[in-house]
C-alpha cells in the first residue's frame, strides 16, 4: 500500500474528524489522498488550573529524581517540560528524568521525550492502562519512588491501586486538563450532519472525542440515531485506548493501525479501509 500522501485513494470520500491537537496534520494527509474532511472541535488541552500542585510536583522530581517515572501522554511529558521551562529548571529536570527508569505507554511520550533528548527505558507492551500494569508487572518495584504523569483529571485509580500493592511510593502528577473547545451547538450540528450521511467514515484521536461526542448526542436525545449513523459507515480508530472507547459505546471500529498509533499509520488504515469512491 503506497503513503497515503502518494496517489489519491479517496478521492469522492468524506471523512468526519472530530477535531483535536493533531487534527489538522491528519486533514492535510486526508486531503493529499484525495478525501474531503468535515471536522468539528470537540475537545481542548489546558494547563491543569492548580498550576502550583504541578510545579511542587517537579520540584521533588528535581531535587529526588524518581527511581520509575511513568509516562502516559505526549502531552503531559512537553507541558511538564514547558513548566520547567517557565520556572527556569528545565535542565535541571531533564537531568533529573535521565537518572530515573522511564516507562512509556506508546509513541507519544516516547517521541515527547526524545525532544528533550532523552529516551524510554521500557515501553509498555500496549499503550493502554493494563499494558502499562502487564509491563510494571515484571518489574520489582517494593519500596522504588514512582512518578506517575497522568492524562487530564482521570485518576487511574487501577494503576494506583497495582502500584500500591506492588510496594511503590506513587507521586502523581496531572499537567492538563481537557475542556470544551465549541459550544454544544457546534457539534449538536456535527452530529446532524453524520446522521444526515454527509460523511463516509470518522477518524477519531482521543477517547475523549468519544465521550464528548455521544454526552452532546444524549443531551440532545440524538444518541439513537448517531449510534445508527455510525453503524453505517467505517470507523476509524488511532490505537486501542480509542478502540476501547467505541467498544463501550457497542461500535465496531473498522480501520485501526497495526502499529505506531499515530497520524500517518491512520491515515493509511483509512486508505486501505475505504478505497476510492465509486
Amino acid at each position: 500500500m503506497s503513503e497515503p500522501n502518494t496517489g489519491r485513494p479517496l478521492t469522492g470520500r468524506t471523512i468526519a474528524i472530530p477535531e483535536s491537537r493533531e487534527a489538522q496534520l491528519l486533514s492535510e494527509m486526508l486531503a493529499r489522498s484525495g478525501a474531503h474532511t468535515l471536522s468539528c472541535p470537540l475537545v481542548a488541552i489546558r494547563d491543569h488550573p492548580d498550576r502550583a500542585a504541578v510545579e511542587k510536583w517537579l520540584r521533588e522530581a528535581i531535587k529526588h529524581p524518581f527511581d520509575d517515572l511513568i509516562l502516559y501522554t505526549g502531552e503531559g511529558v512537553e507541558r511538564l517540560a514547558d513548566t520547567a521551562r517557565h520556572m527556569e529548571r528545565l535542565d535541571a529536570l531533564r537531568e533529573s528524568w535521565r537518572r530515573s527508569r522511564k516507562i512509556t505507554r506508546g509513541p507519544k511520550p516516547a517521541r515527547a521525550l526524545r525532544e528533550l533528548d532523552l529516551r524510554p527505558d521500557v515501553e509498555a507492551e500496549e499503550p493502554t492502562t493494563a499494558g502499562v500494569i502487564a509491563t510494571l508487572d515484571m518489574l520489582d518495584l517494593s519500596r522504588r519512588r514512582v512518578g506517575v504523569q497522568l492524562y487530564g483529571r482521570e485518576p487511574n485509580t487501577r494503576l494506583m491501586a497495582f502500584l500500591d500493592d506492588a510496594g511503590a511510593d506513587a507521586y502523581p502528577v496531572a499537567p492538563y486538563v481537557y475542556a470544551d473547545e465549541s459550544e454544544d451547538q457546534q457539534v449538536r450540528d456535527f452530529i446532524q450532519q453524520l446522521v444526515a450521511g454527509t460523511a463516509d467514515a470518522i477518524a477519531f484521536t482521543s477517547a475523549t472525542q468519544v465521550a464528548r461526542l455521544f454526552k452532546v448526542a444524549r443531551q440532545a436525545g440524538r444518541d439513537t440515531a448517531l449510534h445508527r449513523a455510525l453503524r453505517d459507515m467505517t470507523i476509524a480508530a488511532v490505537g486501542p485506548v480509542v478502540v476501547e472507547a467505541l467498544e463501550k459505546e457497542q461500535l465496531q471500529t473498522t480501520a485501526v493501525p497495526d502499529e505506531k498509533f499515530s497520524m500517518r499509520p491512520l491515515a493509511r488504515a483509512l486508505c486501505e479501509a475505504l478505497g476510492p469512491a465509486t
